[in-house]
């Protein structure tokens, strides 16, 4: 059995947000960069240009990629063989992230109720995702959620009888929905199956999955290629002002369901779709 003291957890969290809030991953900014020149119109490309200029500045000048900081969500995956001491686990993951967002200047943006909506301060609390896994290692993935995309996310129960055609036309819809509300070029996170609440899931893991790295089995490899083709040929374009790049990536995730369903969700990311993560 090892020993992890949640202070490690808490200070894991803290860098990981500041770090997620500044800096995007490696392979999703080449995406942006590799954009630039994909478009071939004036306006969009021009705006795509902006965008990868964005990301340059955040970085020379140490200021997060977005004003909105996002929501924070924290997928966490805890070896079986941990034994976590020293205090609350919960409370040191909200600790983390309240210091991550006091200490690193980021927007403060969660009420702590929905409909009283006084903001809490500090970003907390978290939403905290659990796993309990093999191994004697906590893998943490921190993933700053905007609202402007997520407002424009999506859930449907299909039927169990849904064609792929369908299932396709449904996300198609969504991201057509979504439109320039969403801050494109998007990330799409889609998770088939499951039940209500762990097709959401799934779709919010996906925006977590590096960019570069497609699904492992081929059948969901092709819909991840043609959801992509799809998508662009909206020509929603960067900013929503017509182009070639509506989304940059999508990610399916998939799980086993009930007979009598089809949950299908749509987790829209925007171009700053954040994520860092560490192992302990």
């Amino acid at each position: 059995m090892r020993e992890i003291d949640v202070k490690t957890i808490e200070d894991t969290v803290r860098g990981l947000f500041i770090k997620a809030n500044k800096f995007l991953p490696r392979d999703l900014e080449a995406l942006i960069r590799q954009a630039c020149g994909d478009e071939t119109e004036s306006l969009p490309k021009c705006i795509m240009k902006d965008i990868a200029a964005n990301l340059d500045s955040a970085a020379l000048l140490d200021i997060p990629v977005c004003q909105d900081t996002g929501m924070a969500v924290v997928f966490f995956e805890i070896g079986q063989y941990v034994r976590l001491v020293g205090g609350s686990f919960e409370k040191a993951v909200n600790k983390g992230v309240s210091r991550a967002y006091t200490e690193g200047y980021l927007r403060a943006s969660i009420v702590g109720d929905p409909l009283r909506r006084t903001n809490t301060g500090d970003n907390t609390p978290a939403i905290i995702h659990t796993r309990i896994v093999e191994g004697d290692k906590v893998h943490i993935t921190a993933a700053p959620k905007g609202f402007g995309s997520e407002n424009m996310s999506a859930l449907k129960m299909l039927s169990p009888s849904a064609s792929r055609d369908e299932i396709v036309a449904f996300v198609v819809s969504s991201v057509s929905d979504a439109g320039s509300n969403a801050c494109p070029p998007m990330v799409i996170g889609v998770g088939i199956g499951g039940d209500f609440e762990h097709c959401a899931y799934l779709a919010k893991k996906a925006l977590c999955r590096p960019v570069s790295v497609k699904n492992k089995d081929s059948f969901y490899r092709e819909l991840e290629d043609e959801l992509l083709s799809r998508i662009n040929a909206l020509q929603i374009g960067p900013q929503g002002f017509g182009g070639k790049t509506t989304a940059l990536s999508v990610a399916v995730e998939s799980a086993p369901t009930h007979i009598a369903g089809l949950p299908v969700s749509v987790n829209i990311g925007c171009h700053v779709t954040r994520h860092a993560e560490a192992i302990i």
